[in-house]
């Protein structure tokens, strides 16, 4: 899942080229950081927000790495949302 979720972005920022600096930089350096299976933006392009699969133990330093890095490169704080998926759709 973690690979589509690359594949994806890489879509949005080549095929479509709806992706931005900042979002190509948040998912390359996602990506380096331990615990990340996966990373992509979200929402309209051009800014916005990316979407990480980050593994449970992991997320407290990945939030960490990624705010360092992000506020080293744009002198900005990004805001990190945890969020956790729901079931999905099933029966009514």
């Amino acid at each position: 899942m973690g690979q589509l979720f690359v594949e994806s972005h890489r879509s949005l920022q080549h095929d479509y080229e709806v992706s931005c600096g900042e979002l190509d930089f948040l998912v390359d350096t996602a990506l380096t950081i331990d615990g990340v299976y996966g990373a992509r933006m979200t929402g309209g392009g051009f800014g916005g927000c990316t979407v990480n699969m980050v593994d449970k133990a992991a997320i407290p330093s990945f939030i960490a790495a990624i705010t360092a890095r992000y506020q080293e490169r744009y002198n900005l704080t990004p805001t990190v949302i945890r969020c956790v998926p729901s079931p999905g759709a099933g029966p009514v």
